[in-house]
């Protein structure tokens, strides 16, 4: 067998609906076909507004859109590896659910030094899609919770770095 023969891309499409909250808003792009998410970018009300994001800062960032995402999936906003690592600014938890009808706003972080400053057009993150598997949550009063594992795992209440420190014993 060669790679070649199993090489075809198998694609999903699904269509998500947008609107813009103000005609000056910038629609969403995929960079490169083949990337994972469509860049979003920093839509003021009036074009000369600026944003400075101060050190330790987390700040709105108004997208002038709104999505129409399909039930059984949501919009994870990520962070775009460039304004991350050269301008500091990271992207707090934002999760589009198909429910939400309203203008995004990316929620900006400055973890850097220096203030920096958003601009009318600037990009500042990128939209994900991702399936939403809806789930019951149901409380376990017995205490056997695991008992009857439900995972392969034997990690038990480690955390943080815990199975870091378990590779490490092996490797003696």
């Amino acid at each position: 067998m060669t790679l070649k023969k199993f090489a075809k891309p198998w694609r999903l499409h699904v269509i998500v609906e947008y609107t813009k909250t103000r005609e000056s808003a910038y629609s969403p792009q995929r960079a490169n076909p083949s990337d994972a998410g469509l860049d979003v970018f920093y839509s003021a009300m009036d074009q000369q507004e600026i944003i400075a994001v101060h050190p330790s800062q987390s700040v709105l960032v108004p997208t002038g859109l709104r999505f129409g995402v399909p039930h059984g999936y949501m919009l994870e906003v990520k962070n775009r590896s460039s304004v991350a690592a050269k301008l500091n600014l990271v992207v707090g938890a934002c999760v589009i659910d198909s429910g939400y009808d309203g203008e995004v706003f990316i929620n900006v972080h400055n973890i850097g030094r220096e203030t920096r400053v958003i601009q009318d057009g600037d990009k500042i993150a990128q939209l994900v899609m991702i399936p939403v598997v809806h789930f019951q949550p149901q409380e376990n009063i017995m205490g056997t919770l695991y008992e009857y594992p439900k995972t392969i795992s034997n990690r038990g209440t480690g955390a943080l770095g815990s199975t870091d420190v378990q590779k490490k014993k092996k490797a003696r």
